[in-house]
């Protein structure tokens, strides 16, 4: 359990930590900080303290660390004799794990509020009669009254908890499980019958087995802190205690599937997952997630060929320890509707599966016949958020179009009460936020200095500008970036120490592909091609595409982009390849294979460099080194891997501009959550969500 940032959260503040005696007929005594131990007779005080034998050093429990603001703020305190310097308001609980000594919680978690109510961590204190909880008291961790008091605690915790671990999906992973056995005493006094708790229907991700229960409240805690949503709460009293959701609902939050994560036990598993396998088959492989161009860090666990699930991985930077309920259970997805052979159309309209020597044959015939004016490619392909004391969001709706960035906005909001103004369609944020129009009409009059809302943004100290991708679809975008320009300018959002204009990507790696240069020449080049290629591209509209036209589609599941197609040319899912992709930050990240292609698919810049061969212009490139240099040479910042980068672009992308803008309100750039790329929309998880979530 890490310290995290959120350590000095509703913490005492008393500077003054009980510690264990060096001496065991020594009265108990309080170290306090060096800062007060400067004048002669607290110096005498201190030498007559006897000084602790050469002790070796400890690991910090789960990589545990501290981070001090204000080195004048470090006080030392002793952890079993250990000392150890923390910073003024540190918990005991998380001192304990600076020292390498893991106290048992299940309640506690460093990114949510201190409920104590699980009574775990019961350490002894001084002057105190009982053991009390140590979620935020100073303490003596390891006593013997301590450890009596634990195993009390145990007991009682395992009085009324079902002892179906054999069937139970937590097994091998469970926190109660595993301080049962480091914590808890041999045997038990409990006799009588054991209570039941019907289970709650929480939606089609998931599953609840409330017998199981301890009523430690984290899933409420983050329901409410974190995903911004009150379906969760405490009912009853005494033993007809339960956690539920007051009236029969479902749980609408596109966070809702970390609650499988905080809980300790098997109360809130993942339905998907049920019974499908147990975590020591599965291996784990560290990777990003493509479904957003937030680019959260993820663990994929997979058995053989197949990905069995996808949990998230601890990244303060980008994603914390959350991910959203599409990038968790996405990943059905990725063996339905799969392109597994080279396809060529027939006379007849039907595809035909065929070798790569003819599939990149009959490419090749058809590059060499059309004119390089008609041959046209099509690929998928900002400030931090966190030191911002104001958020200005045009034309975007993070919550669908990146649900990460929407939890860090509502995080700033709930700890610096931080203000957000919001122009697009009437939405919920989960937060506090004015919603100040619904069209261009309202830029115009902020950029006049003729609104209400200009004071706020002009007396913002560190102000961040989130442009929604969605304006790229509209005719006047260039007219709208222009006037956003100067509203940045106005309120001096962009300075040598703070970039506060952002524009909030929807596609994994799209920010790659500007600074590599794959922008367009014309807007109407789809028009006039004779030949495209598609790489992965499956959301891009082929309706004014010449009817005679030529398509190659490069790319991993039969979607959109399949039925308009000539030549199939299978490629490599991100599961199944090495890459880089450029969030929506600046941030280059690199994904690794965690399951074999399927059937005769190909890394997709072996395609191209194989299809270069055979078209007679052969691409220096033998190697994915070999690429990476060509990279290096065009995008440097793509290969300093998880840095935050200045974009180069190669080309410009921002016009001048002396259009004015439409009248026509924003529109929704993402209509469905769940369903947003090719992946997503083959996932049956997503079809169910997309179902039962989003009906009106």
């Amino acid at each position: 359990m890490g310290l995290g940032l959120l350590a000095s959260r509703a913490l005492r503040s008393s500077s003054r930590i009980c510690t264990y005696p060096h001496n065991r007929n020594a009265l108990v005594r309080t170290i306090v900080s060096t800062p007060e131990l400067q004048n002669a007779e607290s110096s005498a005080a201190a030498a007559q303290v006897p000084q602790p034998p050469d002790l070796p050093e400890r690991t910090p429990v789960a990589g545990a660390r501290v981070h001090f603001a204000n080195p004048d703020d470090a006080i030392e305190v002793f952890v079993d004799g250990y000392p150890v310097k923390i910073p003024k308001g540190m918990t005991v609980l998380q001192a304990c794990e600076v020292a390498g000594v893991d106290i048992p919680r299940f309640c506690y978690h460093s990114r949510l509020s201190i409920a104590g109510n699980c009574r775990m961590c019961l350490v002894e204190v001084e002057k105190s009669p009982k053991p009390v909880a140590s979620c935020a008291m100073p303490a003596l961790p390891d006593t013997p009254i301590a450890k009596k008091a634990r195993e009390g605690v145990m007991e009682f915790l395992l009085m009324n908890h079902p002892l179906d671990c054999p069937i139970c999906d937590q097994g091998g992973e469970c926190d109660l499980q595993d301080q049962s056995m480091a914590f808890g005493s041999d045997r038990g006094r409990f006799t009588e019958m054991k209570r039941s708790v019907v289970d709650k229907n929480l939606g089609p991700l998931v599953k609840t087995v409330m017998t199981r229960c301890i009523q430690c409240t984290r899933c409420v805690r983050f329901a409410t802190e974190v995903a911004g949503v009150q379906d969760l709460g405490m009912l009853g009293r005494g033993s007809g205690e339960e956690i539920g959701t007051y009236v029969e609902k479902l749980m609408t939050s596109e966070l809702s599937g970390n609650v499988i994560d905080i809980c300790p036990v098997g109360a809130l598993t993942s339905k998907p997952f049920a019974f499908k396998a147990r975590n020591w088959e599965l291996k784990g492989t560290e990777s990003i997630d493509v479904t957003d161009a937030v680019g959260s860090n993820i663990r994929i666990d997979s058995r053989g060929p197949e990905v069995m699930r996808v949990l998230p991985r601890l990244n303060e930077d980008i994603n914390e320890e959350w991910i959203s309920d599409k990038t968790r259970f996405f990943y059905d997805g990725l063996k339905r509707q799969r392109l597994n052979d080279p396809m060529i159309r027939g006379a007849d309209g039907r595809f035909k599966a065929v070798s790569w020597r003819d599939a990149l044959a009959v490419v090749a015939e058809v590059i060499h016949q059309a004119k390089p004016k008609d041959i046209v490619g099509v690929a998928v392909a900002s400030a931090v958020l966190r030191k911002q004391m104001f958020s200005f969001l045009v034309g975007t709706q993070p919550r669908v179009e990146a649900a990460m960035v929407n939890a860090r906005i509502r995080k700033t909001v709930r700890a610096t009460q931080a203000k957000v103004g919001y122009i697009g369609p009437p939405t919920d944020l989960n937060y506090d936020h004015q919603h100040l129009g619904t069209g261009p009409q309202t830029l115009t009059e902020i950029a006049e200095n003729r609104h209400p809302f200009c004071s706020a943004l002009s007396n913002a100290k560190n102000p961040a500008i989130i442009v929604g991708a969605g304006i790229f679809e509209r005719q006047d975008k260039d007219a709208i970036f222009s006037v956003v320009e100067s509203i940045a300018k106005h309120c001096n959002a962009i300075r040598p120490d703070w970039n506060g204009l952002n524009v909030l990507l929807l596609n994994a790696a799209q920010a790659a592909a500007l600074d590599l240069g794959l922008v367009p020449e014309s807007e109407n080049c789809i028009e006039s091609s004779k030949f495209l290629y598609l790489m992965g591209a499956d959301d891009v509209s082929l309706e004014k595409l010449p009817s005679d036209a030529f398509v190659v589609y490069q790319g991993h599941h039969g979607d959109r982009g399949v039925y308009r197609a000539n030549v199939i040319l299978p490629a490599a899912a991100f599961t199944e390849k090495e890459g880089i992709y450029e969030n929506t930050e600046g941030c280059a990240q690199q994904t690794l294979p965690a399951v074999p292609t399927v059937g005769d698919a190909r890394d997709d810049w072996k395609i191209i460099r194989a299809l270069s061969e055979v078209a007679g212009v052969q691409l220096p490139y033998d190697t994915l080194g070999g690429v990476r240099s060509r990279i290096k040479t065009v995008a440097p910042n793509l290969l300093h891997m998880d840095e935050r980068q200045p974009a180069t672009f190669s080309s410009p992308v921002k016009p001048e501009c002396s259009d004015k803008m439409s009248s026509t309100p924003f529109g929704t750039a993402v209509e469905n959550f769940y369903m947003t790329d090719s992946i997503t929309r083959a996932s049956k998880i997503m079809a169910q969500c997309s179902a039962m979530l989003l009906k009106k």
